[in-house]
């Protein structure tokens, strides 16, 4: 329905290198890269297959994810979704490609913190007719998800860009 509405969307096809060789040359950046942090975005560009994801997070421990713009995929398979939360609890970032709004947040507060069945995901364009389910979290990875993980990534660089300012 999405690339119905927006062809113009469609990398499919002869002229373009397929999704997986795309992301197979991301992937060995990462791993040439271990003592860089990457957050890796939109659940590493493929959350509909989070088997994927993770053996990356397990290759790679240097690469975190984000999930903004996903929950259309992440809420559609909320055990497989809550087991990927679970497991990787130290390595996810909530994050949005949405002007944030108070609607915006609720949404994304009922997805992640409820057991809710069977409702709208947020978010433009539509991605399907389909709505979907909370993923229950507990509140320990609901904090590292919110902002501990955040925090803990940026703190190393507290004080470098005035250091970085002062220099010039």
């Amino acid at each position: 329905e999405e690339l119905l509405a927006h062809p113009d969307w469609s990398f499919y096809g002869p002229r373009f290198p397929s999704k997986e060789a795309i992301l197979e040359a991301r992937d060995r950046v990462f791993a040439r890269h271990p003592n860089t942090t990457f957050i890796s975005l939109h659940v590493a560009n493929w959350p509909e297959n989070l088997d994927y994801v993770s053996h990356l997070l397990d290759r790679c421990p240097n690469v975190m994810v984000e999930f903004g713009a996903r929950e259309a995929e992440l809420g559609r398979q909320p055990r497989r979704a809550r087991r990927f939360f679970l497991q990787y609890q130290d390595r996810i970032c909530f994050g949005t490609d949405a002007t944030p709004s108070e609607a915006m947040y609720r949404n994304h507060l009922r997805w992640l913190e409820t057991a809710d069945e069977y409702f709208d995901y947020w978010g433009y364009p539509g991605q399907g007719r389909w709505e979907i389910y909370g993923l229950h979290l507990p509140s320990r990875v609901l904090e590292k998800v919110y902002h501990l993980n955040a925090e803990r990534i940026f703190s190393q660089f507290k004080g470098q860009l005035a250091q970085g300012r002062a220099g010039r």
